[in-house]
């Protein structure tokens, strides 16, 4: 069995020898840990990024082991039998893919974690709530949740240059001096209406012309696969899934009625509300909740967005400008920052920071003698005093 997993895994090494871009995965994560869980959406890169790992490790190749668990070769084996395996022949750093398509795998990992001298790596879908598993795993583990490819990451791949990512204090008490270096070196609007549209996903970069298939099929998959295991939803109701975010299309984020969705899509209010929770674990939806509200899954968010503007650009017929702009600002900011919908402006950011967002004509009206609040206008290169593009907050990361 090892050998055949071998065997595989120099056959995929070769794949990504020409592969030589590394996400900002590799800056934050702890690799002296033993036990580390990569969760994230499809198709943003987390297996190139295991196996990039595993290829720069200085250690002999049968010392480091990767496999994916919807292998045929390891359908009808336990995750323990196969690392106990490998740590018998003297095995060091195991990789296992796509996890959350093997039944309790937070048991085995922690059996893994308990009795065997191996550091493991894995990674699974954005929709796996480890912190609520019996195996309490979460303790064990340090879990890495990973965003699609920021406008900076977007850059640097469409460009071959490097440019430097900005905490958000950063941009909020030096944008202008930051956009100025970065306009010394490129026009940020000139690409920002790309990476809006078809900028999310890595894989944009293989296949220009197929990237809405590419991204629909995608998208199928977390819906009709990863949900469904995760969640045990029947198979009947996944057709609802997709009404729903089709629905989302036609509906601006602030005019969510919530008993005439579930009419339309023909369910109970309590199973809407649970649906829209798997849909914002899953990556295809994101929720903000009202200044000051519990983040509760059956109560109303105050507003439901998209995940990021491609998913308007691949699935919707046409979308307000305004919600690609709020759209772009949540997704860019939902690592390590927390939000609410204030009562004036659109954005609460970390319960310090207020934001609203526009066009480059966007003033302070709805936030006038707010404190620590801001305009992030659109198709501006150059912000002015508390006035910033909104493209500088695609270098956040």
């Amino acid at each position: 069995m090892l050998e055949l997993l071998f065997r595989k895994q120099a056959y995929i090494f070769k794949k990504i020898e020409n592969v030589t871009y590394k996400r900002y995965f590799f800056d934050t994560i702890d690799f002296s840990e033993r036990l580390i869980g990569l969760i994230g959406a499809r198709g943003i890169g987390k297996t190139t990024f295991l196996l990039q790992y595993l290829k720069s490790l200085d250690i002999a190749e049968d010392k480091k082991l990767y496999f994916s668990v919807d292998s045929i070769v390891t359908s009808n084996l336990k995750l323990f039998d196969i690392a106990e395996d490998f740590y018998n022949i003297g095995g060091k750093v195991l990789v296992i893919d796509e996890i959350h398509k093997y039944k309790d795998f937070e048991i085995e990992l922690k059996e893994i974690y308990d009795f065997l001298d191996l550091q493991v790596i894995f990674s699974g879908s954005s929709a796996i709530v480890l912190e609520h598993k019996k195996a309490d795993l979460s303790r064990r583990a340090m879990i890495y949740r990973f965003k699609g490819l920021s406008y900076r990451e977007f850059l640097e791949l469409k460009l071959t240059n490097d440019f430097e990512a900005y905490s958000l204090d950063e941009i909020v008490s030096n944008h202008i001096a930051i956009a100025q270096k970065i306009t010394k070196k490129i026009k940020p609007l000139e690409h920002f209406k790309e990476y809006l549209k078809f900028g999310y996903y890595p894989f944009y970069f293989e296949a220009p012309d197929n990237y809405c298939i590419k991204l629909e099929e995608t998208i199928n998959a977390v819906i009709e696969s990863d949900l469904p295991i995760i969640f045990n939803i029947e198979p009947s109701n996944i057709h609802k899934l997709k009404q729903l975010t089709a629905y989302l299309c036609s509906a601006k984020p602030y005019e969510l009625n919530i008993t005439s969705l579930a009419q339309k899509i023909g369910i109970n209010r309590k199973t809407l509300y649970q649906y829209i929770y798997y849909l914002v674990l899953g990556n295809i939806f994101n929720r903000l909740e009202a200044q000051g509200k519990g983040d509760n899954i059956f109560s109303k968010p105050a507003k439901l967005y998209l995940n990021n503007p491609n998913l308007n650009n691949c699935y919707c017929q046409e979308s307000e400008i305004g919600t690609i702009r709020e759209e772009f600002f949540l997704d860019m900011l939902s690592i390590d920052h927390t939000f609410s919908y204030p009562k004036q402006g659109d954005f609460l950011v970390n319960n310090r920071y207020l934001f609203e967002i526009g066009g480059k004509n966007k003033g302070f009206k709805q936030i006038k003698n707010m404190n620590n609040s801001f305009v992030v206008a659109d198709d501006i290169e150059i912000g002015f005093g508390n006035k910033i593009p909104l493209w500088l907050f695609g270098f956040l990361y």
